[in-house]
C-alpha cells in the first residue's frame, strides 16, 4: 500500500444572489443548469426524477477530458447540496453549496470546493486552481445565475443576453 499526503487545495467563496432560497435552490441541478451555465452541457444524467436527487450521477467532458459527479447529498429542506466529481487519473474534488436567506428576496449561497490530485497531471490541475482562477469562475457563475433569476434567459460568454 502507497499512503500519499494529500496534494490538495480548498477553496471557499459566498455569492450574493436575488431571489430566495427556494427559487435558487432548484438551480443547483446538473439538468436544471443547462438554462443558466454557459458552456454547461452533461452528455448523461442518471436521475430517477430526471433532475438533482441523492445518488444523482452525471457525467461530463471538458477538453475531452471525461468526469463522473455523484450527488451525496441533495437537502431541499436546508437549501443544501455535496458532491463528489472524479476525473480519473487526474483529481477527485468535493463540492459543497448552501444557500441561505439574506432578507426576503435575496439569498447567499455558500460555495467551497476541495480539490485533491490523483497524479502528477492533477498535481497541474491543483496548481492552476488558484485563487484568482477560483474567483474568477464564482464571480461569472454569481453573474449567470443572478441574470437568469431576474432575466429568465442565459448570458453568453461576454456577458450578453442570447437572442
Amino acid at each position: 500500500m502507497n499512503v500519499l499526503p494529500p496534494v490538495r487545495v480548498r477553496r471557499e467563496y459566498t455569492q450574493s444572489l436575488v431571489a430566495a432560497p427556494d427559487s435558487v435552490f432548484p438551480m443547483l441541478c446538473p439538468v436544471r443548469e443547462v438554462e443558466w451555465v454557459t458552456d454547461w452541457d452533461p452528455y448523461a444524467v442518471h436521475s430517477v426524477t430526471g433532475v438533482a436527487e441523492p445518488d444523482c450521477v452525471f457525467v461530463t467532458r471538458d477538453n475531452g477530458v471525461e468526469s463522473t459527479w455523484v450527488m451525496t447529498a441533495h437537502d431541499p429542506e436546508n437549501h443544501r447540496v455535496e458532491l463528489i466529481k472524479l476525473t480519473p487519473g487526474v483529481t477527485v474534488a468535493k463540492l459543497e453549496f448552501r444557500v441561505e436567506a439574506d432578507g426576503e428576496a435575496a439569498s447567499k449561497m455558500h460555495v467551497a470546493y476541495a480539490q485533491t490530485a490523483l497524479s502528477q497531471e492533477g498535481r497541474k490541475a491543483v496548481a492552476a486552481f488558484d485563487e484568482e482562477h477560483w474567483t474568477e469562475f464564482m464571480t461569472r457563475m454569481e453573474r449567470e445565475l443572478n441574470h437568469y433569476l431576474g432575466m429568465g434567459d442565459h448570458l453568453d460568454d461576454v456577458g450578453h443576453r442570447y437572442e
